[in-house]
């Protein structure tokens, strides 16, 4: 793989509700350097819904030598206020990449899903649940497809008219996405116990055109069973308008199956010829660590986060590596899983 990445979130806004509440400066530059130096990665795709947020992280990423992969992610947003959004992103994105920056614009991720107006339903929730209809899905695809492309004609045309780097689109399959206006083909793609006979063998077929293909996200949550549900991990989290709550039941943490999970994933997308690929992700900042209490209460177990993140105390040393950390920070708050020493380990091989 040439660029070897992971997200990094600086906060989902829905609703005018951030998901990260705490964001500085210096906690940001830090992690970032834990993932060039410590997780061995090239890239980042910094995501948010926060403009002055994304540029400061991306600013920062940019400064410490790493491709910066743009990501605006519009969460139920109107047609107006995705454009207004990308437009002002682009603008962003392209200043840095006059600094001699490498960046990417991605021009949003799964726009079907988590905005109105490409499937039914009223919220996210709502227009997810139709993955688990096909039948219904067969029969709107082309309609999908359609309404998709039309809108990603006017946003790159947008983005274009600001940014003079590559651009992509983070997609999923049901969007049928057309790839002629995009310079990187893009998915977010997750084995789940329905594709897993098949998927290794699947991923070659993805890069059987010229253009580079990225996987934007992949992952897996971090109890028994989650692997199988691929990206529907967080389904086990209830939550109110304000955020997650708790878990709906009682789960077994499974860090191993979590890291080797990404590991399987990685060796297919080495092995089918991928360009680049984001793990799904550093942190999920609302999704806290609770060890102590009432089990449904430790929500990092749903979390896709590499490391577990606290709220009410301060991260233990690295695990075990076969290298010393540069960048061991004890002071953060928050500390690896199994995933964080197995990705570095791959990365850095």
């Amino acid at each position: 793989m040439r660029a070897r990445g992971i997200s990094y979130d600086t906060g989902f806004v829905k609703n005018g509700i951030t998901s990260r509440k705490h964001f500085d400066a210096e906690t940001v530059e830090r992690e970032l350097r834990v993932i060039r130096d410590d997780l061995h990665c090239n890239a980042v795709r910094v995501m948010g819904g926060d403009p002055d947020r994304i540029e400061l992280a991306a600013s920062l990423a940019v400064t410490l030598g790493l491709e910066v992969w743009f990501s605006p992610y519009p969460l139920e947003l109107t047609v107006d206020e995705m454009l207004a959004l990308f437009a002002d992103c682009a603008e962003r994105a392209e200043r840095l990449r006059r600094r001699g920056a490498e960046v990417v614009f991605v021009t949003g991720a799964e726009l079907s899903l988590m905005n109105p107006g490409f499937l039914p339903g009223d919220s996210t929730d709502e227009r997810i649940a139709l993955l688990a209809r096909p039948d219904l899905l067969r029969e709107r695809i082309g309609e999908i497809g359609e309404r998709v492309n039309a809108f990603l004609g006017r946003a790159v045309e947008t983005v274009r008219e600001r940014f003079g780097g590559r651009v992509t689109y983070a997609s999923v399959p049901l969007e049928r996405v057309d790839w002629a206006r995009f310079d990187i083909v893009s998915m977010d793609l997750y084995r789940s116990a329905e594709t897993a006979d098949r998927f290794a063998e699947g991923v070659p077929a993805l890069t059987a055109q010229e253009k580079p293909v990225a996987i934007t996200e992949f992952g897996a949550a971090g109890y028994r069973g989650a692997g199988d549900r691929g990206a529907l991990g967080l389904e086990i989290v209830e939550y109110d308008e304000e955020g997650p709550l708790r878990l709906n039941g009682a789960y077994v943490r499974d860090e191993a199956g979590q890291a080797a999970y990404l590991l399987e994933l990685l060796e297919a997308f080495d092995a089918g010829g991928i360009d680049s690929t984001f793990v799904f992700t550093f942190a999920l900042y609302d999704h806290v660590h609770r060890p102590d209490g009432d089990p449904r209460a430790d929500l990092d177990l749903a979390s896709y986060g590499i490391v577990k993140v606290y709220e009410d105390r301060l991260g233990a040393a690295y695990p075990d590596m076969a290298w010393e950390p540069k960048a061991a920070y004890p002071d953060m708050a928050w500390e690896p899983k199994a995933a964080f020493a197995a990705l570095a380990s791959y990365y850095r091989g």
